[in-house]
């Protein structure tokens, strides 16, 4: 597991992790927290937030409240029970996995707060991506949260009225948009004003895993990825190492919510509005 850490300011750290098996990164992150609430306790130190961003081997996880029942087939890989809300989910390779070890006391922000910071900044890139004509597959395709149901999901422009009198519009953000599936899940525990855990994003990963499980409690829930909306650059094989320049890469997409969530942090960006419910 490649661990490089890099402070971006006084108050913000990011670290990343390559090939991170599970049980590893999640203790690693919880006794950080632990040491983050002690110093805070004991001498009143606030120390740099920070954000990990991880590319999981596969690995099931189910949230403290999860049932079982999500899960529809056992698989070779891994189920692990872990301390998060949430019900099951899937990460591994292609996914972006990003934890946030943040303060929130120190930040003033609420866990609602927490939420929907994450949730739009994800809203944000992967629109950005979604709208950039030179990587984009369809020109009506938007991502947005719900109230109803937390992550990011997209939707597409619903047709002419006289064409779809049989579609079934189904929790849509407006009347004029029916929802395609979820790209991004999220969820986070709070231990003494502390936050850990986070968000994941579906960029170029086999969303074959998801098939095995009700992605975060939800039958039938269509799993989707950036990659099918917009072109993503695949890793360079030894007969291939031309890749296409127009192309969006993984590590592109990582800086872009990387830069999103800095800003964020700094209060260089607020929050919208919250999602209709």
């Amino acid at each position: 597991m490649e661990n490089i850490t890099q402070p971006l300011n006084e108050t913000f750290i990011t670290k990343y992790l390559s090939a991170a098996d599970y049980n590893p990164t999640h203790d690693a992150m919880l006794e950080r927290t632990l040491e983050r609430i002690a110093l805070k306790k004991e001498q009143g130190v606030r120390t740099p937030d920070e954000l990990w961003i991880v590319d999981h081997n596969d690995v099931y996880t189910l949230g403290q409240a999860g049932k079982e029942e999500h899960i529809l087939q056992r698989t070779d890989t891994p189920i692990i029970k872990t301390d998060r809300g949430g019900q099951v989910t899937w990460h591994g390779h292609g996914q972006l996995v990003v934890y946030w070890l943040f303060d929130l006391h120190s930040l003033g922000w609420s866990v609602r707060n927490l939420v929907s910071h994450a949730e739009q900044a994800i809203e944000d890139v992967m629109n950005e991506c979604l709208q950039d004509s030179d990587v984009s597959k369809s020109d009506n395709i938007s991502a947005h949260a719900r109230r109803d149901a937390p992550g990011v999901y997209l939707y597409a422009d619903m047709p002419e009225p006289d064409s779809h009198a049989d579609m079934q519009i189904n929790d849509t953000p407006d009347d004029d948009k029916i929802m395609l599936g979820k790209m991004a899940s999220l969820g986070f525990k709070i231990k003494h004003g502390f936050s850990y855990h986070g968000i994941a994003v579906n960029l170029n990963c086999d969303l074959s895993a998801f098939n095995a499980i009700n992605p975060c409690g939800y039958a039938g829930m269509q799993m989707l990825r950036l990659s099918d909306f917009v072109t993503m650059q695949k890793a360079p094989s030894a007969q291939d190492t031309q890749q296409i320049s127009n192309a969006l890469s993984y590590e592109q997409v990582t800086q872009k919510l990387i830069d999103n969530i800095a800003k964020r942090h700094a209060g260089l960006i607020e929050l919208r509005a919250l999602a209709p419910k």
